[in-house]
């Protein structure tokens, strides 16, 4: 699978981590805005790019991390075409693929170790789609995104 990476200075370490990690799992991995030698980086700026390269087709999903993983998942759902999710254990990056078919994985560098990222990475990638009522509620997301109000179908 094609991953976009991107983090802010907060998820340097975890961002250097994963990236090994996901290439020997087989997985081709892109670092989008990277500078590893930045003290300080804008989140949004980083969500932005991983963002554009999965709504474009550049990447199938993408993995933001910053300091809660929250400004990330706010930012990069501004893009057409994502569904970012916040994922702070298992369940919820399980929920996030199998019922939102969330193309996104948000994660906290702050909060948790690299051995639950890892996990909570693991869970996300192997997750697949339920199908079935979610599509309907996905599409309803499609709705919105265009400015139309879900309820009317």
């Amino acid at each position: 699978m094609r991953l976009a990476l991107g983090c802010d200075h907060r998820g340097r370490q975890a961002i250097e981590e994963l990236t090994p990690y996901l290439q020997a799992n087989g997985h081709e991995v892109e670092e989008l805005g990277d500078d590893p030698f930045a003290t300080s980086s804008d989140y949004p700026d980083k969500a932005w790019l991983v963002a554009n390269a999965v709504s474009d087709g550049a990447a199938d999903r993408g993995i933001l991390v910053c300091g809660t993983g929250i400004g990330m998942c706010i930012a990069a759902n501004k893009v057409p075409g994502v569904r970012a999710a916040l994922a702070l254990d298992e369940l919820s990056a399980r929920l996030s693929r199998s019922h939102n078919d969330a193309n996104i994985l948000c994660m906290s560098a702050d909060m948790l170790g690299q051995t639950l990222l890892k996990r909570i990475v693991d869970t996300w990638m192997e997750t697949e789609f339920e199908g079935g009522r979610h599509v309907r509620r996905v599409s309803k997301i499609s709705e919105i995104e265009a400015g139309r109000n879900p309820a009317r179908g």
